[in-house]
Parts: structure tokens; sequence; C-alpha cells
């Protein structure tokens, strides 16, 4: 494979066979394939943006799930597993699912029924000029940043398989996912994330199981890191005690706060409303799968159906991290305060190798094909959802609305297609800067506090407070905005050398007081703007404001023939009855 390659080479992290590398092929086919199919169903601008609006829900809530089942969820998940324990549930249990209902429940109405194209276009309706160019901007930049993120952990794998350079890793991986985007569209990126949805259940269910089997048990992986946390080398390099790593709560080592109460204030406040309401409700990459539905109804149970197989996607990814704590040598070194070298980058292992060195200790040739199929497909899953969000966004918000506008929808499609080329050649830059972090969670939640918080802070006003106007909805999201990356800079380590320090707090808790700060900054500077400022008229407000839209235009009149398991909010409850107990369980 090497010579054949052409390419200079390095000691692979993971020994894969013949078999493995088969399995891997027949995957890239099957991928590929579904590009060139989703082709043939594109014939104008919206079939390539939003799949034309004719996919079920049960697609859309699949897509839903998997679009978000790439680095943050994988790599990022299972690092903080290892490094953390069992609070990193919170980012399902209390950072996801409410905010997911709340979505179905309440705002894909407005998205769905307005009939926009995008998250901005929306703003754009709502406050006019002003907020959403603030809005494309930024999203179109956090976007490129996150695709990175992706990108760097996709072309890691190949750099393990192989031992390619990390450059030219980068390169392959981009150009892969580049294809079927630039085929297929959205389409193509749906149908893929279903398909990539049951490769990564299949990848990473038996590494679980066979992980939990090789260390007895859960009970047996509960008394390792016991006996782990007690260790002197495990107090000198401050690792969190047993009981922090057992118990999701009050989850001071998820926090970073020493205080329980403080802990619990901020999961509850900073993650489970701010960050997590303002990814969920807000990030288009999100929001577009619902969109590409073929009705309200569709749309509103979309982000819905995706929960129930959110919810339990800790038990395949934050587990095996904590499996690889107490079995992988050089994770349990990590851990301890050591630095061993290797790693998928080479510059030494780091807590987001978890899952592929547990990868490589408990699985045998063939399964180990699967489980690298299904982190190809994760990492693709992400790249693509930000790739397509992004060339829709620039597309129609940037480039069809502020610098050529009124040409043919064949001209837009071409822009759609070129701006994910382009999107693509950046990633690979982006992904160098997702490199120099530890744990890829810590730079990601510091790009969601930048970029989602205030915009949910704007959205949530605007949407149940009439009064909010055109200039408070621009200047509250920049104010937000730079708030946030304020705090990110004063504080320990959450924006890497950049941070000066003066803020103690570092990582996910420093991510958190961003996030809330730039909520609480919006939202104030919002009202007093409003207060001093004019308000649209009421008649230009129906299916923006919540008080002036009436209930008609928010329901679909076909559900009521549905029997009760297949409506919205009977599936809403039972999604919010199961996370509830989820949470008392652990």
């Amino acid at each position: 494979m090497h010579a054949l390659a052409g390419l200079p080479t390095a000691d692979t992290l993971i020994s894969a066979k013949p078999v493995d590398y088969l399995i891997i092929a027949l995957y890239f086919v099957f991928v590929l394939g579904i590009g060139v199919m989703a082709r043939r169903a594109v014939s104008d601008s919206i079939d390539f943006f939003l799949s034309g609006r004719s996919l079920p829900a049960w697609v859309t809530g699949l897509a839903f799930i998997s679009a978000n089942l790439g680095a943050v969820e994988i790599m990022g998940m299972s690092a903080n597993g290892a490094e953390l324990g069992i609070s990193t549930v919170h980012y399902f249990w209390v950072g996801a699912i409410p905010a997911m209902l709340f979505l179905g429940v309440v705002m894909m109405p407005f998205y769905y029924g307005s009939k926009v194209r995008s998250v901005p276009e929306f703003m754009f309706r709502r406050f006019g000029t002003g907020a959403h160019l603030v809005n494309a901007i930024s999203f179109a930049v956090a976007q490129l940043l996150i695709a990175g993120v992706n990108l760097y952990l996709l072309g890691s794998i190949v750099h393990a398989l192989l031992g390619w350079p990390l450059w030219v890793a980068l390169l392959v991986a981009a150009a892969i996912v580049l294809s079927y985007i630039t085929l297929g569209g959205l389409s193509a990126a749906i149908y893929n994330e279903v398909l990539q949805f049951f490769v990564i259940v299949a990848a990473l269910l038996p590494l679980t199981l066979i992980g939990l089997h090789r260390v007895g048990g859960y009970q047996g992986l509960k008394d390792k890191i016991t006996e782990f946390a007690a260790s002197p080398a495990a107090a000198a390099a401050k690792v969190p005690s047993a009981d922090q790593q057992l118990h999701s709560w009050p989850g001071e080592a998820l926090s970073g706060f020493s205080s329980p109460v403080w802990s619990v204030i901020g999961i509850v406040f900073g993650l489970g409303f701010v960050l997590s309401f303002g990814y969920w409700t807000t990030n288009f990459v999100e929001v577009q799968r619902a969109m590409a539905s073929n009705s309200i109804s569709a749309a509103r149970k979309t982000p819905i159906i995706g929960s129930f197989p959110k919810m339990f996607v800790p038990f395949i990814v934050i587990l095996p991290g904590m499996v690889a704590a107490v079995l992988v040598p050089e994770i349990t070194k990590l851990k301890a305060g050591g630095s061993p070298p290797g790693g998928a980058s080479g510059e030494g292992v780091k807590f987001n190798d978890s899952l592929l060195l547990l990868m490589r200790d408990v699985l045998p040739n063939g399964l180990l094909g699967v489980a690298i199929a299904g982190l190809l497909a994760a990492f693709m899953a992400g790249m693509a959802a930000n790739i397509s969000a992004f060339n829709t966004v620039f597309s129609y918000d940037l480039w069809q609305r502020y610098i050529r506008k009124d040409h043919s929808d064949d001209y837009y499609l071409r822009i759609g297609r070129l701006a994910t080329v382009g999107a693509t050649v950046i990633a690979i830059f982006t992904a160098i800067v997702a490199s120099s972090f530890s744990n890829v969670m810590d730079y990601l939640q510091t790009l969601f506090g930048f970029f989602n918080a205030p915009l949910f802070a704007t959205f949530i006003l605007g949407m149940f407070w009439k009064r909010m106007t055109a200039t408070a909805g621009w200047v509250g999201l920049s104010a937000g905005t730079l708030s946030a990356v304020a705090v990110a800079l004063l504080s320990k380590d959450a924006f890497g050398t950049l941070s000066l320090g003066i803020i103690p707090l570092g990582g996910q808790g420093a991510a958190f007081v961003a996030a809330s700060v730039a909520f609480v900054v919006d939202i104030v500077l919002s009202v007093v703007v409003s207060l001093m400022t004019e308000p649209k008229p009421a008649s230009e407000l129906r299916g923006l404001v919540y008080s002036e839209t009436p209930r008609e235009d928010l329901v679909d009149p076909e559900e009521r023939k549905l029997p009760w398991f297949r409506r919205t909010l009977p599936l809403a409850g039972i999604s919010l009855v199961l996370v509830l107990i989820l949470n008392f369980l652990f």
C-alpha cells in the first residue's frame, strides 16, 4: 500500500490487514456512489442546497443526528470520557436533548413555515441587513473553523492507518468529502449521513462491548478508575477523584468549578441553556436537515426523532474513552501527567487518541476495518455538514444578497459548487489550528460560545418580544460575540497560546463562562437599544414573532390524522421522560 502510494511513510499507529483495507474501500465506493446517484436529482439550487424539501422525517431525523456525530461526538467525547469520566454525559442529556425538543416543538414551525433557505435569511426578515450580515459572516467563519476540526481528525485517521504525513492525509481526506458534496449537494450529504449513522454504530458498539469485557464489565471499570484515582501519580497530576469520574452530578470535573453548587449552575445555565440552546436551535448545520423534510410536521419531528439515538450515544463514545484511560498504557500514562510519544499526529499522545489506541489494542482484524470505516464516516459526516451549510449561507446570504443580485438559478448553483471547493481548501488550513489542541472539545466549546450563544440570545428575544428592533439585533449580536472572545482571551487556556490567564478558569469551564457572558451582554444591550429605537410594525412580524403568528401557521393539520405515537408533542414527551430517567440512573 505504501509503495504504491509513492509517498513518504512513518510508523503506523494502527496495524491494519488487507481485510480491513477491503472493508474501508467498499465503504468509500458506497459513499461516492451515493454522490453520483444524488447528482441526478439536482436540477436547481433548491435541490442542491435543501434537497428540494422532499425527504421523510425518519431520513432527516437520522441525518440530523449523524451530522452532529462527527469530531465533537467521537474523538472529543471519548477524549473527555478518558480525561474526566462519566460527567461528560451532560453534553448529551443536559446539553442536547432539551434544546432539540425545543427546536422541534417551538422553533421549526417558524423556520419551515417562513420558507427561508437558511437561518441567516430568517434573521434578515426579522431584523434586516445589520444583524443578517453579522450572523452570515460569523456563521460562515464558524463553519470553516469547525470543518477544520473534522478534517484534522479525518486526516489523523489516514495518518494513523497509512503513516502518511499529516498534510498529505489532509489533502486526501478533503478530496473525498469534496467529491460527493460537489456532486450531489445536500441530498448526497444527507443520504450519506444516514448510511454513516449505521456504520458508526456498527463500529463503536463492538469496541465498547469488547473493551468493557477486557476490564471486567462496568463494575470492573469502576474498580479500576477508583484504584487509579487513589494512586500517588494521579494525585500529583490532579486527576479528578473517583467520585467525580463515576457520578455525573455535580460534575466538577467537567465544569472546572470546585464548588458543587457553582458547578451545577455552570452546567445547567452555561451548558444546558446558553451553549445547548444556542447550538441546537440556531445552528444552520442542524436546522438545514430539518428544512429538507417534506412537510412542517416532518420538520418538527426531525430533531425529536434524532433525540432518541442521541441520548444513547454516550454509551458508545464516552464509555470507550473511560475504558481507554485504564486499559491503554499511553492514555494511562498521559492521565498521570506523562508525555508518551507517538499518537495520531506524531507529536505525542493526546486524549484525542483514546479511541484509536483502544481500537488498536482490543479489536481483531475485520472488526478493526469496520471501526476505522466508522470513524472515517463520522468525520466525513461532520465535515460534510459544515461544508454543505457553509455553501448555502455563502451563496444565498452573502453572494446573492450583497455581491451579485438577480442572476439565474444556474449561476447560484455554480457559485454553491465553487464555495464548496473554496471552503474545503480553507478547511485544510483551519485543520492545522485544530491540531494544536490536546482536547478538541475545549476548542469547539470555545467556538460555540463565540458564535452560537449570542445568536441564541438575539433569536429568542426577537422571537418572543415584538418590541425588539433591527438596531438591537446587530448591536446585541456583535457585542455578545466580542464579549465571549474577550472572556476566552482572558481565561487560563481556553484559547490556546493566545489566552492571557487573568481569569483562573480554563478549558470547558471557561467556555461555559464565555458563553454565559455573551448571552447576558446580548440580552441586556438588546433590551436597552430596543427601548431607544423604533420597532417594526406588528403587521410585518407574522411568521417571525410568536405573538403575531396565528396558530394555524405553526401546525400541520394533517398531523391530527396520525396515530398518537407519530405526533410531535407525544414523541417529545417520551424523549424527555427517558432522558430524565437516564439522569437519575447515573
